[in-house]
């Protein structure tokens, strides 16, 4: 892709997230999420594979039915209200049809089925966008709704998305796939929390993001796409191998590793909510995550598991490793014993 285009399109996205997340007025942030669109949309195309433009084709479809939903529950609740201010969400009728279509763009379940196909006919820079920036606007407008949402719905798809995402991933080969379903089960943790502690809901959502990225950009580093490939990276590549293990262990939220952090005080915060049934099947069910997490780590660093298909094994890397990948994952791993500062801060 031409560099003056790719600039445009990442400039796009930038607006687009800056207008949908500093909006008051409906038509404006939906004016936000619609240059979103747009400006991703070539990103994941960019490569003319026939898997790129069918992942292009899908992910405008969802995107496009989530932004005539999100306009219909904001006309809606004008009419009933006739308040167009994101915080003046009043109209139940609105308030579920907007849950539903911000589930809808993030991939929350049950509306989830969309992302992992995106995300596997994307390249992996196209896909870190997609699992992070193109989660920040319809994150937002959660934020600005949390008061309006109802708890119990959120609930049930939070406990669902992290049912589906940790089962669904399990017998996975795909790294991007993995990654996707990954996804699902945090936005799971996050669903769950955002009415009784959007704070919480946020920190958990830069802390994903945090881990997201470093597991992206190592992969990308190694170009690694699945895990046959994954098994032969130990020899070439070590330290980066060692650093994907233990960012991947951080994802799962196992301690003593920054991803512990906001598992931990989501379910602290469900216990105090008098939640602790939702908090205990949650925490069950991220055990399926740390399984196919375990099973990427074991891939990556301990050894090749017995098996009998012959693989090509890439003998060197041609992309350099950049400063910012040992950066963000010592903040992926190490975070977690300044937590009673990160959380003086949030």
């Amino acid at each position: 892709m031409d560099p003056q285009a790719k600039l445009v399109f990442t400039f796009s996205l930038l607006l687009g997230t800056t207008i949908t997340i500093s909006s008051n007025h409906w038509i404006m942030a939906w004016t936000g999420l619609e240059i979103n669109t747009l400006a991703i949309l070539p990103l994941i195309s960019k490569s003319h594979h026939p898997r790129a433009i069918e992942a292009a084709t899908k992910y405008f479809l969802v995107q496009a039915a989530a932004s005539a939903l999100i306009l219909f529950s904001s006309m809606t609740n004008a009419w009933q209200t006739g308040q167009w201010d994101i915080a003046q969400l009043t109209c139940p009728m609105s308030c579920l049809i907007l849950t539903a279509a911000i589930a809808m763009k993030l991939g929350l379940a049950p509306f989830h089925f969309w992302f992992p196909e995106v995300l596997q006919g994307a390249s992996l820079i196209t896909g870190l966008l997609l699992s992070t920036v193109m989660k920040l606007p319809p994150m937002a407008l959660f934020f600005m709704t949390s008061q309006s949402l109802n708890p119990t719905l959120l609930t049930a798809m939070a406990i669902l998305s992290a049912a589906l995402g940790g089962w669904m991933g399990l017998n996975q080969t795909q790294t991007r796939k993995i990654l996707a379903f990954s996804s699902i089960s945090h936005l799971g943790w996050m669903a769950i929390i955002l009415v009784y502690d959007h704070k919480l809901a946020l920190l958990s959502f830069y802390l994903y993001i945090l881990m997201t990225t470093t597991v992206f950009l190592i992969l990308n580093s190694i170009n690694t796409l699945n895990l046959s490939t994954l098994m032969t990276t130990w020899t070439k590549t070590p330290a980066l191998s060692a650093t994907l293990m233990l960012t991947l262990l951080s994802l799962a939220g196992l301690p003593p590793l920054t991803g512990f952090l906001p598992k931990w005080l989501i379910i602290q915060e469900l216990t105090k909510q008098e939640m602790a049934p939702a908090a205990t099947i949650i925490a069950l069910l991220s055990l399926l995550s740390l399984f196919f997490y375990l099973r990427l780590a074991y891939c990556a660093t301990i050894t090749l598991p017995p098996h009998t298909t012959n693989h090509m094994k890439q003998w060197h890397t041609n992309k350099p490793v950049h400063v910012s990948i040992a950066m963000l994952a010592a903040m992926s791993i190490a975070l977690l014993p300044i937590s009673p500062m990160i959380l003086t801060i949030v």
